[in-house]
């Protein structure tokens, strides 16, 4: 993740480790503590933004040493970009045609402005 970063920082972009809905019990991969506030802090201060896809990652207040939360952060556009799309599709979640699809697949896309 060190890497993403850098190369976040120097050349743009984003990085995604959203939540996992296979496995609700965790709620993401990366630590709060150790590497998605730090991280946040840096890009933050770089003039990015670093969120868990719904809040900015350094307004989440620690439950636990090791708790775990998903992550993204980048350009600021972009990540506010992708919040948008995570409020909308609670909004509106039902995809276009099966019930099982993913909301990434669902009316409003990711890869669809």
């Amino acid at each position: 993740m060190v890497a993403e970063t850098h190369r976040i920082l120097t050349r743009g972009g984003v990085f995604l480790y959203p939540r996992d809905t296979k496995n609700p019990s965790k709620p993401g991969r990366l630590r709060l503590l150790f590497e998605a506030n730090p991280v946040g802090f840096l890009i933050e201060q770089a003039g990015g933004r670093a969120s868990t896809g719904r809040t900015p990652v350094l307004d989440v207040i620690p439950e636990s040493l090791h708790q775990r939360i998903a992550l993204v952060f980048g350009s600021r556009n972009e990540v506010e970009r992708i919040e948008r799309y995570h409020r909308e599709s609670a909004d509106d979640p039902g995809p276009v045609d099966d019930g099982d699809l993913h909301q990434l697949f669902g009316r409003r896309s990711l890869f669809r402005d």
